[in-house]
């Protein structure tokens, strides 16, 4: 087989995958055992085949493309003879009557090793090693000393706990992406495919063109919008950035500036409500949280953050002498705009009022999309390309398909973790902490955050890190939707974490900058992101549904807002004027002593912010006077 005829073969599942999740969307799963390895099967076969080794082995190497060829058969021959394995011994899992065999036990392992192989080429060594890793514990941890050692197990024992049965590869996470997620990946590519980021775009154009800097504001308002569809940070950066970024650097902005707006902004959308990047969806099945309890929980951070980014970019504009767009080069908004619009807001009040009616989420993505086709077809393109629509389906299967190796991985990882015990080792470890420090606890799980997350996409990011740390979340004693939310933030906060930073290594060549320059600015305008997570866990109230209490709220909100400002303005040189080094250190001094809720220094924090802009103010007012006295 040609690599041609391979990556069509791969866009032929990929769209057989995605008419699979709208029909188990609205009609639900068959047998579960059944449908969760055909299904995997699938994604396997799909992934191999959009992306076969052979494809690197250049023309004029026949021979190296016969030994790739040969690999890939190897990986795929590997997988299906364990879920074939699997589906044999399906009644006696049922049954609890288990008795592998020692040629069932190597097919279980060779389909480990497969998967981690897979999940390499897709997402690099970063889930795959930890994979690996796990894999080699289960198997000669015995040896290590210490406390680091276990009692050992058998490869029998491995294989139930990794692949036969439901907790390891085949577990809960599996059953969620295909019942929940999938859907929700085809939503965001078909609605990708229907034009309407353009739109919005225009839309955002001209809302934010009499802000200083309004190109940048544009890319904010645009990414946030469509990234809380998209499932993909990396997808919205190549998706919106190609406008915004070439406009952010004609008004004047530093490429590698342009490109950290874009990032910044594009990982804003996938903790946006209402879809939240489809992790919203997880997010409720695994604390138990009404979808839309998730949804009101999510606004007050999400404004803060883009509030925080909205703040750091117009003050850059002022200290760079960017102005507001010249109102001739703002588009005109036309009737065709309005209705092009309601391509992306008929599919969203969709999910809204699907839920609304209390029918499941599933059931909502199912007709969110069917919107989605529809008031796509107001497009004039799209009606001459009609066919988009069928190569959207295709690369949401795709998408899905890559997901799904993905939590396969995942749940070697939560199978070890559990057969080892290593598990609830570093849950009493952090709980330990926790139950004295619970800042140093929190610290801890947002570092590990950052680096189990490093390199993936936002769901499994987040879906490692709550798996995997499940336990020690638990310790902390904090409210449970309130750690989830802690760990989806840092989950995709590490997307423009170097030295990874997926999100500034796809805006990098767009803004054509270096992209751990685009890393560096990108986690400078979203620092109060970084903090934001700390803020709510020790103040639940500003998650809404939690411990809601009116006067730790507002506490919550004036603490945001004085830290935002004084952080930004410290961080930038400018704040309604040029700043000196003497006012960036009061501005720091002053972000940092807000910071500190109940111990009264905070309220200090917040006399000098006030007091700090209050004399800007009054200086910008006297500039201004004496300006007008000498005209």
């Amino acid at each position: 087989m040609s690599v041609t005829w391979a990556a069509r073969l791969g866009l032929a599942l990929g769209f057989v995958l995605a008419l699979q999740a709208l029909w188990t969307s609205s009609q639900g799963m068959f047998d579960p055992a059944f449908h969760r390895v055909a299904v995997f099967g699938l994604c396997a076969l799909c992934v191999v085949a959009r992306r076969p080794l052979a494809a690197r082995a250049g023309a004029g190497r026949p021979g190296l493309a016969a030994l790739y060829w040969l690999i890939d058969a190897a990986v795929l021959g590997a997988i299906l003879l364990g879920l074939e394995r699997f589906m044999a011994s399906a009644d006696q899992l049922e049954n609890m009557l288990v008795d592998f065999s020692p040629f069932d036990q190597w097919s279980a392992l060779l389909a480990l090793i497969a998967i981690m192989e897979l999940t390499r080429r897709e997402f690099g060594w970063g889930l795959a090693g930890v994979g690996g890793l796990m894999l080699a514990y289960c198997l000669w941890g015995d040896a290590l000393p210490g406390i680091m050692g276990h009692a050992g197990f058998t490869l029998d024992q491995i294989a139930q706990g990794a692949w036969y049965g439901y907790q390891g590869v085949f577990g809960m996470p599996v059953g969620i992406v295909i019942e929940l997620l999938f859907i929700y990946i085809v939503f965001g590519m078909v609605l990708e495919a229907t034009g309407a980021g353009p739109t919005l775009i225009r839309i955002a154009v001209r809302a934010t063109g009499r802000v200083a800097g309004g190109p940048a504001h544009a890319a904010i308002v645009a990414s946030a919008l469509f990234g809380s569809i998209s499932g993909s940070v990396t997808a919205n950066v190549a998706g919106t950035g190609t406008f915004t970024i070439p406009m952010m650097k004609q008004k004047g902005f530093r490429p590698e500036f342009a490109g950290a707006v874009e990032a910044a902004a594009s990982t804003a959308g996938q903790f946006i409500p209402p879809v939240m990047g489809a992790v919203a969806f997880m997010l409720a099945q695994l604390t138990g949280t009404p979808y839309l309890w998730v949804c009101a929980a999510a606004v007050v951070p999400a404004l803060a953050y883009l509030a925080a980014l909205f703040t750091a970019v117009w003050l850059e504009a002022r200290r760079d002498g960017i102005g507001t767009t010249d109102p001739a080069e703002l588009p005109r908004l036309t009737r065709q705009d309005a209705l092009l619009s309601l391509m992306f807001l008929i599919p969203i009040a969709t999910v809204i009022g699907v839920m609304l009616m209390g029918r499941s989420p599933a059931m909502a993505g199912f007709w969110a999309t069917v919107a989605a086709i529809l008031t796509g077809f107001l497009n004039p393109e799209l009606r001459r390309e009609p066919m988009r629509l069928v190569a959207a389906l295709a690369k949401g299967g795709i998408g899905g398909a890559r997901i799904m190796i993905a939590v396969g991985a995942i749940g070697v990882v939560v199978a070890g973790m559990n057969l080892t015990g290593l598990g609830l080792n570093f849950a009493q470890a952090v709980g330990a902490l926790g139950s004295t420090n619970l800042m140093l606890s929190l610290g801890i799980t947002a570092l590990a955050c950052l680096a189990l997350g490093m390199g993936m996409p936002t769901l499994p990011a987040y879906l490692i890190i709550v798996l995997v740390m499940g336990p020690a979340l638990g310790a902390m004693g904090a409210p449970r939707i309130a750690v989830h939310m802690f760990v989806l933030y840092f989950a995709v906060l590490s997307a423009i974490t170097p030295p990874v930073a997926l999100a500034a290594f796809a805006a990098a060549p767009i803004a054509e900058a270096n992209p751990m320059k685009v890393g560096v600015a990108a986690m400078r305008l979203t620092i109060i992101g970084f903090i934001v997570p700390f803020l709510f866990v020790l103040n639940p109230s500003l998650l809404l549904i939690v411990d809601f209490d009116a006067g730790d709220f507002a506490m919550g909100i004036a603490r945001i807002a004085a830290v935002i400002w004084a952080l930004s303005a410290a961080l930038a040189g400018q704040g309604l004027s040029r700043l000196n080094p003497g006012w960036r250190g009061l501005y720091a001094a002053a972000a940092a002593l807000s910071l500190l809720k109940g111990t009264g220094l905070d309220f200090a924090g917040f006399a000098l912010v006030a007091a700090l802009l209050a004399t800007e103010t009054m200086r910008a007012r006297g500039a201004a006077a004496r300006a007008r006295a000498r005209a």
